[in-house]
């Protein structure tokens, strides 16, 4: 079964071949898409907001999902195969980057944009910027920080986030450590423009530049979280939670009760009704990513997706 709710209202979907009991990751994309990772075989599944299978990715060694945020380019990272890989919308394969010839061993990956790498090496204790479709390193600086239970690295204006299971440290290039604090579990960073997250199996945290980090969301009896840039998302109990979005408050999950249900399956009804029409504004949405694609390839088009992708959604209303 699958359930979504939100701090108001609340609505159960039958998707009965979904098996959330066994996923061990979730993410979702800024069009209410969902990737579920499962690591028993390995799977990584894709369904729209109604729980219709879109692809599936069958993969021979486990792989971290690095973001959903351009679903044109989903980039997947493996220390075991030392390769990143990117998939596009259907979950096809469309680019493979092996570090193994160029590399010592690589623990972690992050994919900056379209073309550029950043790659922590173990074996050098280096943090290296790799143009991965010309095959340069472009720059390479020395990081000798701790690489046990490492998570998720990220790199954005020009600071280096180092995430492990315990905490999130920040570095300049140089390795000056300027902001520390402790993480229960962390998983990965989400960045949304210039906000950095902290993804943890139950709570969602936002970092305070050099000050502290904020709780924005959580969900004590969740097993996994995610959000996208409508809603939190939360699965407990083999069920799918969706928790509107609400801005510069902390989230707190609210008790489901019969009448609210009553209530909110009359509202959806419509909603549920105008999605089956053809030419829906999530084709709309689709096609315009692509068009954004083809112009610049080269560049990173998430801000701009999001961009555009509200100017869209806006003009459906």
């Amino acid at each position: 079964m699958f359930a979504f709710c939100s701090l108001h209202a609340q609505k159960f979907l039958p998707l009965d071949t979904l098996k959330l009991k066994e996923a061990k990751d979730m993410l979702a994309d800024d069009y209410g898409n969902l990737y579920i990772y499962k690591n028993k075989d390995f799977s990584l599944t894709k369904y729209d907001s109604l729980g219709k299978q879109i692809g599936k990715m069958m993969l021979t060694v486990p792989y971290k999902i690095q973001t959903v945020q351009n679903p044109l380019s989903v980039p997947l990272f493996s220390e075991n195969g030392q390769e990143l890989k990117f998939v596009d919308q259907n979950m096809n394969e469309i680019q493979r980057v092996d570090f193994k010839q160029k590399f010592g061993f690589i623990k972690m990956a992050y994919a900056e944009d379209l073309q550029q790498l950043w790659l922590l090496d173990e074996s050098t204790k280096r943090l290296i910027q790799y143009n991965f479709r010309n095959e340069t390193i472009i720059n390479s600086y020395p990081f000798d920080a701790s690489f046990d239970d490492l998570m998720d690295l990220l790199v954005y204006e020009n600071k280096i986030y180092i995430l492990t299971r315990q905490s999130i440290r920040v570095y300049t290039f140089k390795f000056e450590k300027i902001f520390e604090s402790p993480v229960e579990n962390g998983k990965r960073f989400r960045r949304e423009n210039e906000n950095i997250l902290v993804i943890t199996p139950n709570t969602i945290l936002k970092y305070v530049p050099e000050k502290e980090m904020v709780k924005i969301f959580q969900d004590p009896d969740a097993q996994i979280v995610d959000k996208n840039t409508l809603s939190y998302f939360a699965i407990k109990a083999n069920k799918l939670y969706l928790y509107s979005l609400e801005e510069n408050k902390e989230i707190q999950p609210q008790t489901e009760s019969e009448p609210q249900s009553k209530d909110v399956q009359q509202e959806v009804k419509p909603s549920e009704e105008k999605t089956s029409e053809p030419g829906t504004q999530e084709k709309k949405l689709e096609k315009k990513t692509q068009e954004i694609e083809n112009k610049n390839p080269g560049e990173s088009s998430i801000q701009k997706l999001i961009e555009e992708i509200s100017t869209l959604q806006s003009a459906g209303d």
